[in-house]
């Protein structure tokens, strides 16, 4: 139910029918519209919601619809459910035509059966009855005329008539010519006059020729004879003319009777192109408000998702404007939220948008926001907009607000969505206020939800204190002295009346005045507002840039952690070899030594044999010393390093990868750094010798790894402007360091705000060649492709 009868008017939902009929085709498919009323019943609202989405679904990704004639078949039918009735030409050829648009629909909807449910069970158990088109198409032709051979009877009288009309053309060409010749005739041709074709003659040779004077020129000289051989032949085809409209008559009435007992079918089909022709509209308006089917709830409450009022949208379309959206939400928490702000900063457009989307949705009507919205079902509309004051009913403009707000408190509960703009405004201040207060404290008892515009204090003192009830506030811009348009929950709004004031040029000395006359803590309290509005913007702007440098902190750690892990690696393989080659030595030194001595015993300690035994192994053991030095040195001296291979630091021992080779200096790649040495202190390594864990962490590795990985691909809807900046900025730094060619973003539709944020930064980019949209059946302005040069 909504209250009051004007309330649909006020919140903008008469003009949405108005604007929906526009797209309508039929003048049946008008008087739907015009009986589109808010419903509570939640499948019906489900079922108008699905029919109209999805014929939104057909316009934009599918073949049109056959939808071509539609005519009021209904008259038409019960007119020919009376006996001895008959149907003319034209309303048979409308019924033909109505039914090859029927037929059609219904084949359209079969070749896609299950693709379109709630559209398929509009014509649901509607049987295709082809007798009713083969028996009108026997006797009416596509022209919409009546077929010649309709019946033998009136082949045979079209036969006989143009006879006659021809004898008698023939005899009267022949007459004429022989008046002519006698200079009988004035001047002119053949005329017709009564029906009849007749010569002009003189007027003074009129009894020269035997016949009918049927008229005479208005100098009197000229008259108009049908000759007597002539009369005769016409008298026949007026009355072959007469028995061809009866035999018609008879034909018509015949098939009407063939078509009586299929007048119910013909009323149901009558109702299946009303209903198309309805849904149609439907689509097409939500197509040109750019609409979407929200989520249905159960529960009483709004969810409302980058919302735009409709009609503000359509205005601000004409003028290549962007309407800002809404974004608010009523549930069992937040049941009333108390909107409160400067003028002229949207605080009614916020109501009524709430207002309007919620009639629509509960009338079947897809609504301009996300997808992500969610829309309860509301048993009560209550709203309080404007004046509505009348002189014949003796109430003032309070006296009307009044008499709602004793309707509201008596009537309203859970399943009531209540919209009240300028709470309490009409009277003394001193005295509206706390009325308003008692009202929206009864009111909140009933456990009601609703929008509520207000400048008074108390209420909004009173909103962050009671229970279910919460602040919101139009956002101001103080610099630029602009309203911003943006909802903001959880905290009241300034009216910023001294501040418009000023802007408007509102001389200083009144406005000095003015202030003094406003009493301390109420300046106190507006004071507080504003500057808690200014604290708030800086406290955003900072959060902002500490999440930046906490990102690049975060960073810069775990680039820290994973070098530091690849140290520890490097330092305990480089031990571990160290140790095993150390026990290699310290085992062949110590079996050279014993076969040395078991050699000295052999031979009895001989001197000379000791000596060279000796000798031997001192040898051997200078080798082992050799074997850790000399053969690198000859590696450096003599073996050319080249890019990609595995060198060692001689000073510290650390295993890196050449990059590039610049005279004597190597680029490498340690880890995940780069590091520039002298090429005398590198000695080229065998892979062999470059431990498994070493190689993976290396970073033309990681180069590779992330080529095979990396997905120039990012999706950043629902992120803020700066973290989707920030997230772009990485992924175009890799998309150019690894060599691709393009980048997808995609950014969602939205209003454009995010996607023209994107361009705009990606613009001063030199290796951004160019950015083009997606195709419009994959994404459309929704997605940036982005070209790198």
């Amino acid at each position: 139910m909504i209250y009051p009868d004007n309330a649909t008017e006020k919140l903008g939902f008469t003009e949405i029918r108005q604007l929906i009929k526009a797209y309508c085709l039929s003048e049946m498919g008008r008087d739907l519209v015009d009986k589109i009323r808010p419903m509570s019943n939640f499948e019906q609202i489900n079922k108008f919601l699905r029919q109209t989405d999805e014929f939104k679904t057909i316009v934009q990704n599918d073949e049109p619809l056959p939808i071509r004639n539609l005519y009021n078949i209904k008259h038409i039918a019960d007119k020919a459910a009376i006996e001895g009735m008959f149907l003319t030409e034209e309303e048979l050829f409308h019924v033909l035509l109505s039914l090859q648009t029927v037929f059609g629909v219904i084949y359209y909807f079969k070749e896609r059966e299950g693709q379109y449910p709630y559209l398929e069970a509009l014509f649901e158990h509607l049987p295709v009855e082809k007798q009713i088109v083969k028996d009108i198409e026997q006797v009416i032709d596509e022209k919409g005329k009546i077929r010649q051979n309709a019946s033998r009877e009136l082949q045979e009288l079209i036969y006989a008539i143009a006879k006659a009309e021809s004898e008698s053309r023939r005899k009267v060409d022949q007459i004429f010519k022989t008046a002519q010749n006698n200079n009988w005739t004035a001047d002119g041709n053949l005329t017709i006059r009564d029906g009849r074709l007749c010569i002009p003659l003189l007027a003074e040779n009129k009894r020269k020729l035997k016949g009918f004077i049927h008229d005479e020129s208005a100098s009197g000289q000229t008259v108009y004879i049908e000759p007597e051989e002539v009369f005769h032949l016409n008298n026949l085809v007026r009355d072959l003319e007469f028995e061809k409209r009866r035999e018609i008559i008879k034909i018509l009435t015949a098939l009407t009777d063939k078509l009586r007992p299929f007048v119910p079918l013909l009323i149901s089909y009558h109702g299946l192109l009303t209903k198309l022709d309805f849904v149609q509209a439907k689509a097409l308006f939500a197509i040109s408000i750019e609409a979407e089917m929200p989520e249905l709830i159960t529960q009483a409450g709004v969810n409302l998702v980058n919302a735009r009022h409709p009609l503000l949208y359509l205005n601000f379309k004409k003028e290549q404007q962007t309407v800002v959206p809404l974004n608010i939400k009523i549930d069992d928490t937040d049941r009333v939220i108390v909107v409160s702000g400067p003028n002229a900063g949207g605080k009614s457009v916020c109501m009524k948008t709430v207002g309007l989307l919620q009639l629509m949705v509960q009338a079947g009507l897809l609504i301009p926001a996300s997808t992500h919205s969610k829309v309860g079902i509301f048993k009560q509309i209550f709203a309080d907009i404007g004046d509505d004051q009348s002189i014949e009913s003796d109430l003032s403009t309070y006296s009307a607000h009044l008499t709602k707000m004793k309707y509201f408190v008596e009537q309203a509960n859970g399943k009531t969505l209540v919209l009240i703009d300028e709470f309490g405004t009409g009277t003394d201040p001193q005295f509206g206020g706390p009325i308003a207060e008692a009202v929206l404290e009864a009111l909140n008892q009933r456990k009601i939800r609703g929008v509520i515009t207000t400048h008074y204090s108390n209420l909004k003192v009173f909103a962050s204190a009671a229970e279910g009830l919460e602040n919101a506030s139009m956002l101001f811009n103080n610099a630029e002295m602009k309203p911003m348009y943006i909802l903001e929950m959880g905290k009241p709004g300034s009216s910023y009346a001294f501040e418009i004031a000023q802007k408007t040029g509102l001389p200083a000395q009144v406005l000095h005045a003015a202030k003094n006359k406003v009493g301390a803590q109420q300046k106190k309290v507006d004071t507080l507002l504003v500057e808690l509005e200014r604290d708030k913007k800086q406290l955003l702007e900072s959060k902002i840039a500490i999440e930046k440098q906490e990102r690049k902190v975060s960073t810069l750690i775990e680039e820290n952690e994973r070098l530091k892990a690849y140290l520890e690696e490097n330092k305990k393989s480089i031990l571990k070899e160290a140790k095993l080659e150390a026990q290699n030595i310290l085992k062949g030194a110590n079996k050279l030594i014993e076969n040395t001595i078991s050699q000295i015993k052999e031979s009895k300690a001989d001197k000379e044999k000791t000596q060279q035994l000796r000798g031997r192994l001192n040898q051997q053991l200078q080798s082992y010393q050799v074997k850790d030095n000399q053969p690198a040195q000859a590696a450096v001296k003599n073996e050319e390093i080249a890019k990609g291979d595995w060198v060692k630091v001689t000073d510290s021992g650390t295993l890196g990868r050449v990059l590039d080779i610049h005279k004597d200096n190597v680029v490498l790649a340690i880890g995940d750094l780069r590091s520039v040495v002298k090429r005398k202190r590198v000695e080229r390594v065998s892979n062999k010798q470059v431990p498994k864990a070493v190689r993976k962490s290396s970073y033309a590795t990681q180069i590779t790894d992330g080529i095979a990985s990396f997905n120039p691909e990012i999706d950043v809807r629902g992120m803020r402007g700066e973290e989707a900046l920030f997230e772009i900025e990485k992924y175009l730094d890799k998309a150019i360091m690894m060599g691709f060619d393009n980048l997808k973003i995609i950014h969602g539709k939205g209003d454009g705000i995010l996607r023209k944020l994107i361009r705009d930064y990606l613009r001063k980019y030199s290796q951004v060649s160019r950015m083009e949209d997606e195709h419009p059946d994959r994404g459309g302005d929704g997605i940036t492709y982005v070209y790198l040069s």
